[in-house]
């Protein structure tokens, strides 16, 4: 069957639906391939893909970014990555639909697409000039095969008698396919192949020098509902901008001081492993933690003093932010004051929970300062360490209209029972975590509709910068019931009611979960 339309011998040649709609998907493959197998030399993250991918990620709305985090959960890049998928197939169509009389249209979508992932890797803070080597070798690569296979599939010399070269287009696609396979697992394993699981797995037994005091058998009431107190390393929530998590050996790690010091220092991995560890629990809170929502997680984090390193770099006094950088250029601003604070406890953490830092969590090295939600205190993967003023430098949620300070509210929540919950009249059985990190929980509260408000049971004091859990019965009459719970610190603060939104700077409101008692 020819691909030519069937019309009068006076109306222009075209190719059909099928054979354009393939070369359209042809030079997509063609291109993603090139450009991931450059990638793979030059910096993985330079591929098209990922580098549109990331720029999405990073000039998303807060509105959007928070209903993401909301809805998704973890399965919000997952899902990022197929959405963007079928936004390049569907432009591929369409430029191999505009292009069944001439190439010239597809050519300049093809050539628009390019240049998007060209000005994608561009603005990336984290890569080098020599990375847009990948996205103009896509770019290059998905034009020659639109152009080429729309030649071999409509030459300029053919005769309409002929037809079309069925064997060799179908030769010359298949080449192309198979090609961009070929490509694509090429970058992949290039990029890939500083494995930092292996790294990570030879860093051995962490031994800490100082070891956080043993926990209390009643440090949770995991049996009655509320979560376990240490957080299993793969349940612990993962909030960050990175759309391919970094493989960083520790062998090839660094971490640099610099900015308003007296002395730049930098240490290696080998550096800090070296040097006595301390062991400390802390809870991590994200900011954008609706009230009631699951992104806390409590671990023990085992690394140096960040005050120690600071005192060797001997910070300067008009210093007002520590300004930290990760390995994929996310930035975070802590306030200067808070990170040089002895007493805070502020952490360069290798390990957590027992074991060196899971390389989602930030291994090889990351900072873990108690008391300040994770935007302005949690840099994972973190690289540099610049101490600057507020107006020097704008990290990545500030200037998308996060607040500057970010202390963590006292807040609690209902874990059990869950929502709208069917429940049998009579004793009810309520657990959950309440926290206020680094001033500490002194009492927990519920209460049955308008009713008195009750005091819970609470699990043992462990630390000012860890959650604690609690419990309490209820007498719960027939019908539908709505249970409310609030928390106070030991600064004396009962968290309000007033709900209020995360952004700017953390969520209130009280947790209440739905009795439908029977």
């Amino acid at each position: 069957m020819s691909t030519l339309q069937d019309a009068p011998p006076e109306a222009p040649r075209r190719l059909s639906l099928p054979i354009a709609t393939l070369i359209g998907l042809l030079a997509l493959a063609a291109a993603l391939g090139v450009g991931h197998l450059v990638a793979g030399f030059v910096g993985y993250t330079a591929s098209p893909f990922i580098a549109v991918a990331n720029y999405v990620i990073d000039h998303s709305p807060t509105s959007v970014v928070k209903w993401a985090e909301r809805t998704l959960g973890t399965w919000d890049k997952p899902v990022l990555k197929l959405g963007l998928a079928v936004v390049l197939v569907l432009l591929a169509l369409l430029a191999g639909q505009l292009s069944r009389r001439t190439p010239r249209a597809g050519q300049v979508l093809v050539f628009l697409l390019g240049a998007a992932g060209v000005a994608a890797v561009y603005v990336r803070t984290d890569l080098g000039q020599v990375a847009l080597l990948a996205p103009v070798a896509a770019l290059v690569a998905g034009l020659a095969v639109l152009t080429f296979l729309h030649r071999t599939a409509l030459p300029v010399e053919a005769v309409p008698e002929r037809g079309f070269d069925r064997r060799k287009f179908l030769r010359a696609g298949v080449g192309v396919a198979a090609g961009s396979g070929v490509a694509a697992v090429v970058g992949q394993v290039a990029g890939t192949s500083a494995n930092a699981e292996d790294s990570r797995a030879a860093v051995g037994p962490l031994v800490p020098a100082r070891t956080a005091p043993p926990l209390p058998a009643d440090a949770d009431f995991a049996k009655l509902g509320s979560p376990p107190f240490l957080t299993p390393n793969p349940d612990f929530y993962r909030i960050d901008t990175a759309l391919v998590v970094p493989q960083i050996r520790a062998e090839d790690w660094s971490l640099k001081i610099h900015g308003m010091v007296d002395r730049e220092v930098t240490f290696s991995y080998a550096d800090i492993r070296n040097r006595p560890l301390v062991e400390r629990r802390v809870t991590l809170t994200c900011v954008s933690n609706e009230v009631g929502g699951p992104l806390i997680s409590n671990a023990t984090w085992l690394g140096v003093d960040l005050v120690d390193l600071l005192d060797q770099a001997g910070v300067q006094a008009g210093a007002e932010q520590m300004f930290a950088t990760s390995t994929d250029g996310w930035t975070c601003g802590t306030p200067a004051n808070v990170a040089l604070d002895p007493a805070r406890g502020a952490m360069l953490a290798i390990g957590m929970n027992g074991e060196p830092l899971p390389v989602e969590h930030g291994f090889p090295a990351r900072i873990v300062i108690p008391g300040l939600y994770g935007y302005v205190s949690a840099t994972k993967w973190v690289e540099s360490l610049e101490f600057t003023k507020w107006d020097a430098r704008q990290a990545y949620w500030l200037s998308r209209g996060w607040a500057e300070q970010a202390p963590i509210k006292t807040e609690s929540r209902i874990d059990t029972p869950k929502g709208f919950a069917g429940v049998t009249a009579g004793k009810v059985r309520l657990a959950g975590t309440a926290w206020a990190q680094h001033t500490g929980i002194a009492k927990v509260e519920v209460r049955l509709d308008q009713g008195e408000w009750r005091e819970a049971t609470l699990s043992a004091d462990v630390s000012k910068d860890t959650w604690r859990m609690w419990w309490i019965e209820l007498d719960v009459p027939k019908g539908t019931h709505q249970a409310f719970v609030r928390a106070t610190d030991r600064d004396g603060y009962t968290q309000t009611e007033n709900r209020a939104d995360p952004v700017p700077d953390g969520a209130t409101g009280w947790h209440s979960v739905t009795l439908d008692a029977h």
